[in-house]
């Protein structure tokens, strides 16, 4: 999908409810495509759901919802029915698979438009240009769905990885983005009509060759063979910057995509990170200092958002960015309270951190935008109720000082409880030490002898050891 297009491609988002998925649930997953798809810039018109036992194996639906996006594309019988007399066969074969089944309908069977309040009698949209799928489905119902409607079909998984391909900023990201992609690539390149035309090989030309598809596959595995090489050489590079934080206090920022982390991570630094109304905004690991700044010193990193469904090569290829959340001595979980799913949204934070091994890293939640529930009535008893349900936890507004302040405190004061007294003397040969010293320690006292400085401090047991036996 091409993101530089003025004017925004229509679409329409599409979702089957299969058994054991409630109406809350289906109902929040459809909601979320629509947003991902504004965030792609897209302009949703239109949902179309259905209720079903299994995905229709060729096409998602059966035929008559198939018919009923036909419609939406704007698509005429004899339009189709031309394309499939100049088509190869296959196709045609689909299509007939399709029409051939039952819909397989129990219960609802909906073609909702963007506005639930618009008459009957209001006019048909112009045709959509584009089908937004909340499933991960096949090559082959991807390329059935084009053939029928006509238009572009992007499942979840493509939808989000097009999203992430937009807002990479680093070469880590765009690497790990990368490669992902084109693994999403790779079964796809047969559905998409190439590889059956070979090219001469061997020595003088003669033997079979390879044929188009062959060499693409070649192509992709090699630039995935590349890529991996450069991320694991900006690993290193990586390892090396979190040594040198090895000794620090540090909070890493974790939750569900647009759940304010980064204008948490704004209040609490003063740093300059995008903040934006938009899912994925952060896909880069951003690390600052707390403002105003503490003895010792504690960082706060800002991670890249979690979300239902994230494609598992996804979790899997951003793990070294989500290494700050596993070597943070306190995660900081963000939760959207003004979102009425926020129960599932912090579950699904909860699997992925088990998933990638934080699942056992102190933690502390923060309900979030809490300012957006309207009034102070119901500010209150929000308050009330999600303290009686974690009373641990904080709820707070990221655009309230006073808040901000609150958690500034709680997080200094996390870090202050496991501090130990001591002394580290410093030879006058080593005064390089005094910047580690004042940055990941609180100085009380600072004295001389003939052999150097005495440095009385409180700081972390480890660090302190490891400072003490400095020679």
């Amino acid at each position: 999908m091409s993101d530089s297009s003025p004017v925004p491609l229509r679409a329409v988002v599409v979702a089957v409810q299969l058994p054991g998925v409630d109406d809350q649930a289906f109902a929040a997953s459809i909601a979320e495509l629509r947003r991902l798809g504004r965030t792609l810039g897209v302009n949703v018109v239109a949902t179309v759901t259905q209720r079903r036992k299994t995905l229709h194996p060729a096409a998602l639906f059966g035929s008559g919802k198939l018919a009923e996006l036909q419609a939406l594309a704007g698509r005429t019988a004899a339009q189709i029915a031309g394309e499939e007399d100049e088509g190869d066969g296959e196709e045609s074969e689909a299509i007939d698979a399709m029409e051939a089944g039952e819909d397989d309908e129990s219960g609802r069977d909906n073609l909702s438009l963007s506005d639930p309040d618009a008459s009957e009698e209001a006019p048909r949209p112009a045709p959509i240009e584009a089908v937004l799928v909340d499933h991960d489905i096949s090559p082959s119902q991807a390329r059935n769905l084009e053939k029928a409607t006509g238009v572009e079909v992007l499942d979840r998984t493509a939808v989000i990885l097009e999203i992430f391909r937009r807002h990479a900023r680093s070469r880590a990201a765009k690497a790990q983005v990368e490669i992902v992609r084109l693994q999403y690539m790779v079964p796809r390149l047969r559905e998409q009509g190439k590889g059956k035309d070979r090219q001469r090989g061997g020595i003088g030309g003669k033997g079979a060759g390879e044929s188009s598809l062959e060499l693409d596959r070649r192509k992709i595995r090699d630039r995935i063979a590349e890529l991996t090489r450069e991320l694991e050489a900006m690993a290193v590079e990586q390892q090396t910057q979190r040594a040198r934080r090895r000794d620090m206090s540090r909070v890493a920022l974790v939750g569900y995509t647009n759940a304010g982390k980064s204008t948490l991570m704004r209040a609490l630094t003063g740093s300059e990170v995008l903040v934006a109304d938009r899912l994925f905004a952060t896909l880069d690991t951003t690390v600052r200092p707390l403002v105003p700044a503490t003895r010792p010193r504690v960082l706060l990193s800002d991670t890249v958002g979690f979300i239902d469904k994230l494609p598992h090569g996804l979790v899997n290829s951003f793990k070294s960015t989500l290494d700050e959340a596993l070597e943070a001595g306190l995660l900081a979980q963000v939760v959207d309270a003004s979102d009425p799913n926020f129960e599932r949204q912090l579950q699904v934070t909860t699997e992925v951190l088990a998933e990638i091994g934080a699942g056992d890293v102190p933690r502390l939640l923060l309900f979030n935008k809490i300012d957006r529930l309207g009034s102070l009535e119901a500010e209150e008893s929000a308050t009330r109720a999600l303290l009686a349900r974690w009373p641990e936890a904080m709820v707070l507004s990221a655009r309230r000082p006073e808040d901000v302040t609150r958690l500034h405190a709680r997080l200094v004061s996390f870090f202050s409880r496991d501090l130990v007294e001591g002394e580290v003397h410093v030879p006058y040969d080593r005064q390089q030490m005094r910047g580690e010293i004042f940055a990941a320690c609180e100085v009380l006292e600072e004295s001389y002898d003939d052999a150097g400085v005495i440095f009385r401090v409180r700081a972390r047991p480890e660090l302190l050891e490891r400072l003490q036996a400095t020679p």
